[in-house]
């Protein structure tokens, strides 16, 4: 195992004995958050403090059968370099398991997530497409087994959607989706288009994890702006006749939600103050990992919404995810949910950022 390897599993080993220190602290016992942040923390570096502990004692088991190697007695030599050659395969064992654990995991990949898809640049043909890429989100999360539920949707005249806001429900959500953040643009003669002429267009995606109950932030009421209004869309003649529809304001920021999906207004202010609290704990973390530029340079892509990150080639059948120079020519089944290759590599790539980050 490499020096700065090691050097880091010491940092992590020392961080998990003061954790340990502070859980039995009867000050830190009182106060029943911190408790739960310290916890969780424990538990997450155990498993690499554990490994690393089998790994120094291996080290050491090593050494002391390296010493015998210039024992006259062959018999014990013998045994010597036998005990060293099982060692050795035992570290490597070690070495194997505990490298993926210190990769940086976010601690929000468990989260269920609201993912936002926009009609950008491209007029009709840009909202078709949206409602193409929510389709193939949505194909995809119906075989991962996650539910939808819709929000907010403003539909285009031509099938497709100028804005769609959807909370996807399931285990690891976030961890599948996160890379999916950014420009979709896309090439293809529109239906529309006599002259048989290819069109660029694209629509915007965001996927924005949930909060956490530990990490919510907390609102003041005085500080929201609430407006109802009558939904629009599907729904039958109730929907047109109340006003179920509410749009919350965060004044502070300036930031916005709204969720019109239920005939209860009660349920629709509900969901509409999650997505409220996502956003704007989105909107912190962002902040943050502008400031770490080391973090940053690890990531596939900055998840900043007006990066272009793929393209979409119907004419040629192709897909290129330009953050990882990775080109598929399947782009019919990617486009009715087969995500599994690009959603793969693009966490395989990250993860090998991350170890060589890890090496220097």
């Amino acid at each position: 195992m490499k020096d700065s390897i090691i050097k880091k599993l010491k940092i992590i080993q020392e961080e998990y004995h003061s954790i340990g220190n502070q859980l039995s602290d009867e000050d830190i016992q009182k106060n029943n958050q911190l408790m739960i942040q310290l916890s969780k923390e424990f538990s997450k570096i155990e498993p690499v403090v554990k490994l690393f502990e089998q790994y120094q004692n291996l080290v050491e088991e090593k050494n002391n059968a390296v010493s015998l190697i210039d024992e006259k007695d062959d018999e014990l030599r013998a045994l010597a370099e036998e005990e060293i050659h099982i060692i050795e395969n035992q570290l490597t064992e070690i070495e194997e398991q505990i490298t993926p654990l210190l990769l940086s995991n976010d601690p929000r990949d468990q989260s269920n997530v609201f993912l936002e898809i926009r009609a950008g640049t491209g007029g009709d043909e840009a909202a078709i497409f949206a409602g193409d890429m929510f389709r193939m989100y949505a194909r995809y999360c119906e075989e991962q087994k996650w539910s939808i539920e819709i929000l907010n949707q403003s539909e285009s005249g031509q099938g497709g959607f100028k804005e769609i806001i959807a909370r996807v429900i399931g285990e690891s959500v976030f961890s599948k989706l996160k890379f999916e953040s950014g420009t979709h643009r896309v090439q293809r003669i529109p239906k529309t288009e006599s002259q048989g002429r290819i069109h660029t267009s694209a629509c915007t995606v965001a996927v924005i994890p949930e909060v956490d109950e530990v990490n919510e932030i907390e609102i003041n009421t005085n500080d929201l702006r609430i407006d109802t209004y009558r939904a629009s869309g599907a729904g039958g003649q109730h929907v047109n006749k109340t006003d179920s529809a509410v749009r919350l304001t965060h004044i502070p920021t300036g930031v916005v939600a709204e969720c019109q999906d239920n005939r209860s207004q009660h349920k629709n202010k509900a969901k509409a103050i999650t997505l409220l609290k996502a956003r704007i704990y989105d909107i912190e973390q962002k902040k943050i990992a502008d400031q770490q530029a080391e973090e940053r340079k690890m990531l596939v892509g900055s998840g900043d919404r007006s990066e272009r990150i793929r393209t979409y080639n119907f004419p040629q059948g192709r897909i290129t995810d330009h953050r990882i120079g990775l080109t598929l020519y399947n782009l019919s089944e990617i486009m009715e949910g087969d995500l599994h290759n690009l959603i793969d590599s693009l966490a395989q790539e990250n993860a090998a950022k991350q170890m060589s980050q890890l090496e220097n």
